[in-house]
């Protein structure tokens, strides 16, 4: 018993022994004169033992049955599940077992059993959250996160984009490195899904940001002198959405939690799955992702959106791409990445100044006067060198050349020295016979 119930049934006792009345019995234990009077008399008919609830110590008929809290235990513990956080993982139960529980059961049967959630709040640390923007599409937070997502020691890099005014994820696509492609990939995906944002906001990394914005002057910077602005940068441009280039991971933090939630969520939902590759994975998140805004996503301060539809005039494949200013020669030849190639088409003029194009979509394609033009590799013509000679040959003079002649023939600086030893050692230097 409890210390109410034996203080409750001590004030009976009293009542019963006519030391008080029912009325002062109420009082004192705060029940109603029918239901002291129901006390008192199942009190002397069964003693202390009518004060203690029938349903103690008898298991609810609405409580999970301990066969089940046991089978969720065994499948938490399973190579499948491992490391799931408690939450994902009743929402996994309920999707791939069949196993409908609330999350505070399946915290619950876990914590009893001893396992711990990997999903430990930390200690409060206070800091000062930015507020939310008030519509949809007026920022768009991106930026991509390496991480072990098919296990083992392997990283892929996770590029992202999300809504800062509802959370929502815009945008997502993997490759093996962090590049201008999962950034490009990324944006595509956001203005199809939503439209063009109205702002980007970025890290300071050399795809966002010309490494050459550092080592500019202020002098240079006021003589007129501009940084050119990156790929991405310029696609921006082109589209219309201003860049912000934030100076700390903290300052687009929205992000930075949405990494923290797919590191913990993405990993198991691709190996319940059998995902071990970029391109499965990213078949895969085109239709995780509508799922995981439909959890996650708020609704906005304002309900008009700032999502701004892509212009009739832009082609978004020649705008999401690399592109390089190059000058062909008469015969429509150019140089790009260290690679020569010619105009396909033939109806560019010589010396004519081009756009080249680098796209995922469209390959590699060249912009004159507007129009596309299909190129292909040209190889130059390599010039003939002489082969290097092996031997040395010699032609011997001719008998009657003048180095053979007698010394008697050859003009002298004097006549004096002819027929003298002197004449005859010069011939010995310069005249003697070569074999």
């Amino acid at each position: 018993m409890t210390q109410a119930q034996i203080n409750r049934y001590h004030v009976i006792m009293k009542s019963l022994e006519g030391k008080m009345t029912v009325a002062e019995v109420a009082a004192a234990v705060g029940l109603s004169e029918r239901q002291v009077k129901r006390l008192r008399n199942g009190v002397s008919e069964e003693g202390a033992a009518f004060l203690i609830h029938k349903s103690k110590n008898r298991p609810s008929a609405r409580a999970t049955p301990e066969e089940t809290k046991q089978k969720v235990v065994n499948l938490y513990r399973s190579e499948k599940y491992a490391g799931a956080n408690f939450l994902h993982f009743s929402e996994l139960l309920a999707e791939h077992e069949g196993i409908n529980l609330s999350y505070s059961t399946v915290h619950n049967a876990l914590a009893a059993a001893g396992i711990e959630s990997p999903k430990k709040r930390r200690r409060f640390k206070p800091h000062r959250s930015r507020k939310r923007k008030a519509q949809e599409g007026l920022l768009n937070q991106m930026d991509a996160t390496p991480y072990e997502w098919f296990g083992g020691k392997a990283k892929y890099a996770l590029h992202g984009g999300i809504d800062d005014a509802t959370g929502r994820i815009t945008g997502t696509y993997m490759t093996k490195n962090e590049c201008l492609h999962g950034y490009f990939e990324t944006m595509r995906q956001t203005v199809a899904r939503c439209g063009v944002p109205a702002a980007a906001y970025t890290d300071r990394s050399a795809i966002f940001r010309s490494q050459n914005a550092d080592r500019i002057t202020v002098e240079e910077q006021l003589a007129g002198k501009l940084v050119n602005d990156t790929q991405f940068g310029r696609a921006m441009k082109e589209l219309g959405v201003n860049m912000i280039l934030a100076r700390s991971p903290q300052a687009k933090g929205r992000i930075e939690r949405l990494w923290e939630t797919l590191q913990s969520r993405l990993v198991i939902e691709f190996r319940i799955r059998g995902i071990k590759d970029v391109h499965e994975a990213n078949a895969f998140l085109a239709e995780y992702i509508p799922r995981f805004n439909e959890q996650f996503a708020v609704e906005p301060e304002q309900t008009e959106s700032a999502y701004s539809p892509l212009s009739q005039e832009l082609d978004l494949d020649l705008v999401l791409c690399v592109k390089e200013i190059r000058t062909v020669d008469n015969g429509g030849v150019f140089s790009f990445n260290r690679k020569s190639f010619q105009i396909a088409s033939g109806s560019v003029p010589g010396k004519a100044k081009i756009e080249v194009i680098a796209s995922a979509t469209k390959g590699l394609v060249a912009l004159y006067n507007g129009k596309t033009h299909d190129v292909v590799p040209y190889i130059k013509p390599k010039k003939l060198k002489p082969e290097p000679r092996t031997e040395r040959w010699i032609v011997p003079p001719a008998d009657n050349h003048n180095w053979k002649s007698s010394y008697k023939d050859m003009p002298l600086y004097s006549s004096d020295l002819v027929d003298t030893e002197i004449h005859k050692m010069l011939n010995d230097i310069f005249l003697s016979k070569y074999a």
